[in-house]
């Protein structure tokens, strides 16, 4: 049997989910979540061999959470089930060691087989998707500008992340200026977007 935790902030495709699931004999729900925050504790406490997470999830997002869920758990594999699946994601999820990343238009048979193959110890991933983020271009930005990019999206002004990383307000500005000029992004704004599109922070 194997045992299965959901993660999904909606009700109604969680009681779908888990009413398709369990007509297989050997598919069994044990856990649901609607919260991105609940997904390792509950986790922890009822052992699930398969967690299936939302990447938008309330709280800690889904991808986050199948991370610390790897280090937490790592009897437990992951499959992402998601409306986001652009080829960013994809790449983050990958790196994040997850097993599994299917698109919610999935036929349920084919979910139900996706999760056979990475508790089996496989990888499951939607193939149009991994066409596309193999087409991705590779991240141009240095470590120091994703970082320096990450603080500008949380709304930190050039002197706050220049106290942060310990550096000049000055180079702050060039490194934000070469971010942009690298993502050809009108503004910081579409900069940061293109970023996380492409899985790059």
């Amino acid at each position: 049997m194997i045992r299965i935790l959901l993660a999904d902030d909606m009700k109604l495709i969680r009681a779908a989910l888990t009413s398709l699931l369990d007509r297989h004999q050997d598919l069994q729900v044990v856990a649901q979540v609607y919260c991105g925050d609940l997904i390792v504790p509950t986790a922890l406490e009822c052992r699930p061999d398969v967690a299936v997470i939302d990447i938008d999830m309330p709280g800690q997002d889904g991808l986050t959470a199948a991370a610390e869920l790897g280090k937490r758990l790592p009897s437990c594999r992951t499959l992402i089930l998601t409306a986001l699946c652009s080829p960013g994601n994809l790449r983050r999820a990958l790196g994040n060691q997850v097993s599994g990343f299917l698109t919610k238009d999935v036929a349920p048979e084919t979910l139900a087989d996706a999760i056979r193959q990475v508790a089996a110890g496989l990888r499951v991933v939607d193939p149009q998707l991994a066409t596309e983020a193999l087409t991705l271009p590779a991240n141009p930005l240095t470590r120091r500008e994703i970082e320096v990019l990450r603080l500008s999206a949380r709304g930190s002004a050039a002197k706050q992340i220049a106290a942060e990383l310990f550096i000049s307000t000055a180079t702050v500005r060039n490194y934000l200026s070469s971010i942009r000029a690298k993502l050809n992004a009108r503004t910081q704004v579409d900069a940061v977007r293109i970023a996380i599109e492409a899985g790059w922070m």
